[in-house]
């Protein structure tokens, strides 16, 4: 009788780097950042109020010149989020890896969640919006930072989870956008009985259904794929070999 236990275990094949035309989510998460920020900094550049899609409190002088700098600090933290979870920049360029992820903290996250957290004080939009981006700027900077320290203490798989939170986080304005479209559409025909009329009322509520509830998909989605990744890899690649064989 001979055992199948003591023969050599099959050899393990390693899996192939995908090059990054075979990632089909790469192309569009660029181009749907790169279009966000071209329709939406443009009239900032400007440095005019009159420009600005976001209304400055009467009497306050300094919020538009923070707001102006909020959204220049956002626009680096986005730009450079997209490098940070392009799985072939990250192998192939690890020093690239590493300096656009301190230009990402130091001159895009922390900056501009710091700002975020005054923009969204006085913001116009009434109370439910600014409860809203006041939670999402400080959540922003907590697991920015949480990243930051998992990574110096070389616990990438930790670093790893937390900067996915970030980029979330970083994505979600963006994502917002496209829910309080949806919710206007939704909203519309509502506006004589729900709202009595009140149109004002109506955007404001469109809006904060879309600041509230993209962060919460976007990072739920984000724990979603980093679940599915993690016990995935964990799973046995065939069935256990017989104990023996006659």
């Amino acid at each position: 009788m001979t055992s199948t236990l003591d023969a050599p275990p099959p050899p393990t094949r390693s899996r192939p780097q995908r090059v990054w035309w075979r990632r089909p989510w790469i192309a569009p998460l660029m181009l749907a950042a790169a279009a966000f920020l071209a329709f939406s900094v443009p009239p900032y550049l400007t440095f005019d109020p009159a420009n600005s899609r976001l209304e400055p409190p009467p009497g306050n002088d300094l919020y538009y010149p923070l707001l102006v700098a909020h959204v220049l600090f956002g626009t680096v933290a986005m730009t450079t989020a997209c490098f940070q979870v392009w799985p072939a920049f990250r192998a192939k360029y690890r020093r690239g890896h590493r300096i656009t992820g301190r230009i990402y903290v130091f001159a895009g996250v922390l900056p501009a969640g710091v700002l975020g957290l005054y923009i969204g004080w006085y913001t116009a939009a009434g109370p439910s919006v600014r409860v809203a981006n006041l939670a999402g700027s400080a959540l922003w900077l907590i697991v920015t930072v949480a990243g930051l320290r998992m990574a110096r203490q070389r616990r990438y798989d930790e670093h790893r989870r937390w900067m996915s939170r970030s980029f979330a986080l970083a994505m979600s304005i963006a994502f917002s956008r496209v829910i309080n479209i949806a919710s206007m559409i939704a909203l519309t025909p509502r506006v004589d009985s729900t709202f009595g009329g009140n149109e004002e009322l109506m955007r404001q509520t469109a809006t904060s259904i879309g600041v509230w509830l993209s962060p919460l998909l976007l990072l739920m989605f984000a724990d979603y794929l980093l679940d599915r990744r993690k016990y995935g890899a964990r799973r046995p690649a065939g069935r256990q070999a017989p104990a023996a064989a006659r």
